[in-house]
């Protein structure tokens, strides 16, 4: 068995960050303190100014007029052209991971689905939102491309806090959880022209109810 990989102090911060953001639980527009975030961490402000130009780097975070870093904001256009882009890359995501199922990747799968049922179920918000990125990511993982699966990844994180605006109640929580179901039984009949057509389903409901909220 391969041990772990160790991440770097900055590789670390950065992970979590990245899933805050993707997970919208730091909002369009937030800005990243150095001093707040270095005594979050426990770390000198020399790693946090390094995390924030990498996420700078990646357009997740953009620097502002004044001083500081904030998460990145997007107009409805530009919102609607990186769906657009999105929606391309996960529906081959879920064409090709019915293509290469293997038992784990289906119980990869399953068990992110289970975590967004129960968190649904709880009433959990935040709970739900990271399962639910966990879910997706199991999808991008699923295909065997880790390639594809950055780039799938770094798409939901752009998105992440402006997706996360339609998940107010316990009952979009639920609704969303449920909403998985179809999906997954498209992308585990291995039929990769179904698999595809639910994903893009799926994407195409989530945006719309993005753009009503932002």
């Amino acid at each position: 068995m391969n041990a772990p990989i160790k991440l770097s102090t900055v590789q670390r911060i950065e992970r979590e960050l990245m899933e805050d953001i993707g997970a919208g639980a730091l909002a369009p527009g937030t800005r990243l303190d150095e001093v707040g975030l270095a005594e979050r961490f426990g770390v000198s402000r020399t790693p946090i100014r390094e995390v924030l130009s990498r996420l700078t780097a990646h357009g997740i975070a953009v620097p502002g007029e004044r001083r500081g870093v904030f998460i990145a904001e997007y107009t409805r256009e530009q919102l609607a052209q990186i769906f657009e882009a999105m929606h391309e890359i996960e529906s081959a995501c879920a064409r090709i991971a019915s293509q290469r199922l293997t038992l784990l990747s289906r119980t990869e799968i399953d068990s992110a689905q289970a975590n967004c049922v129960t968190a649904a179920e709880a009433g959990d918000r935040i709970a739900y939102l990271r399962a639910n990125e966990e879910f997706h990511l199991a999808i991008y993982k699923a295909t065997g491309n880790p390639y594809m699966a950055e780039l799938a990844t770094e798409f939901r994180r752009r998105t992440g806090p402006f997706r996360a605006k339609k998940i107010a109640t316990k009952e979009d929580m639920i609704s969303s959880a449920h909403s998985h179901y179809e999906l997954i039984n498209h992308i585990f009949s291995e039929d990769s022209v179904a698999a595809s057509k639910g994903m893009r389903t799926h994407m195409a409901q989530s945006f719309m109810d993005t753009l009503k909220v932002n």
